[in-house]
């Protein structure tokens, strides 16, 4: 063989050397999938990488187009025609989005696209794919603790705000409260008086509500747990239950028999009942028809699905009225969060309710219809000698 031949030879060799350690490169990468598509977007080469991620092999995949990796809303918008375009009027294309794999199943990834050109003429793009879900992931639990954290650092510091305010206000109160119950006993032969005193005196005993709700918020308000028979307590609040409905309120009480005793905060219990009876009545301007029910339920942990059912005394306060918003059920146990126009409500009545539950060792709950009405129930853990 001549010299020249041999050159050529070994040059060949070479060649087919180098295209072999490049096909063992693009291969032996598995954290990223690249391949080739044609100028159309159709898929030509797909390394080892592009299988572990997207779950196709070479021959399912090559001579498809590129859109089946994408969101069924992503195609629809014509993301996959755009992002060729950027890549081959801006020299390159990269971005962050869902992309779908064989099984159906999402994942989030970092896409870059390169257009590459032959003597002036373009044959096709260079796509390479990384999957970052678990640091997409990452970066989703760390903003949503930073946001929480700042939300607990308002909430402490309004409810310091509210803590001061909330003990003067309760101290005003108490002396006009006395002086409504002594102006009672000496107006009593005369109806219009004692019918305003009894306004005035529901309207103080709506303000203590707010009052202990304010407490409550401002963790000025300790529970302090004591054994107590449920029905018995609804019993005792039902007279201020019915004044605190006006008379187009039909009120309904079913209370279980033998229901085992409870261990919570008596006041704090009682004002839990009566801020979702106030808030059925606000709901229902009209009138309507709010029902006081009582039983033992086994509940399901919200905070673990996978824990057995405990089973607690439930209180069920429920009525007929227009019902809330879907897009808003979420959010009607925040703090100050209120569906009532200004000055009518001050956002504390359900949160109260859910953080006495959650502080008893129970839990509280809303169910709600638009058109059908409202329920909240409030199920807290029996007594120690009452479980199994």
């Amino acid at each position: 063989m001549h010299v020249t031949e041999q050159a050529d030879h070994d040059k060949g060799n070479d060649l087919l050397d180098e295209a072999q350690q490049f096909r063992l490169l693009l291969n032996g990468v598995t954290d990223y999938a690249i391949y080739l598509l044609d100028p159309d977007g159709r898929v030509k080469t797909w390394n080892q990488g592009g299988e572990r991620i997207k779950g196709y092999s070479r021959d399912e995949i090559v001579g498809s187009h590129f859109s089946r990796f994408y969101t069924p809303e992503d195609v629809a918008a014509g993301a996959p025609q755009r992002s060729l375009n950027i890549a081959r009027e801006q020299g390159r294309f990269s971005a962050e989005g869902w992309r779908i794999r064989k099984d159906g199943s999402r994942f989030f990834a970092s896409v870059v696209i390169d257009p590459i050109w032959a003597e002036g003429e373009l044959i096709g793009y260079a796509k390479v794919t990384r999957d970052i879900t678990e640091r997409f992931e990452s970066q989703r639990r760390l903003e949503d603790a930073q946001t929480s954290l700042l939300q607990a650092q308002k909430l402490e510091a309004v409810g310091r705000l509210t803590l001061g305010l909330a003990h003067d206000f309760n101290n005003l109160l108490a002396v006009v409260i006395n002086a409504l119950d002594l102006i009672a006993i000496r107006v009593t032969d005369d109806p219009r008086a004692t019918r305003n005193v009894e306004a005035a005196l529901r309207a103080a005993e709506r303000g203590a509500l707010l009052t202990r709700q304010l407490l409550t918020f401002g963790r000025g308000q300790n529970l302090v747990p004591q054994r107590l028979d449920v029905n018995q307590s609804i019993r005792d609040i039902q007279d201020l239950i019915r004044r605190s409905c006006s008379d187009n309120i039909r009120l309904n009480f079913d209370l279980a028999a033998d229901l085992p005793e409870v261990e919570v905060d008596k006041p704090q219990f009682e004002a839990a009942v009566l801020n979702a009876v106030v808030n059925s009545r606000d709901a229902m301007p009209e009138g309507g028809d709010i029902s006081i029910t009582t039983s033992l339920q086994h509940v399901l942990d919200a905070t673990d699905p996978h824990a057995p059912a405990k089973e607690m005394v439930c209180v069920c306060i429920a009525d007929n009225g227009p019902g809330i918003p879907l897009e808003i059920q979420e959010r009607v146990f925040e703090p100050f969060f209120t569906t009532k126009g200004v000055g009518k409500g001050s956002g504390l009545g359900l949160s109260q309710i859910f953080g006495f539950a959650k502080q008893s060792g129970g839990q509280a709950s809303l169910k709600s219809t638009p058109g059908q009405g409202t329920s909240v129930l409030i199920c807290l853990p029996m007594r120690a000698e009452h479980r199994d």
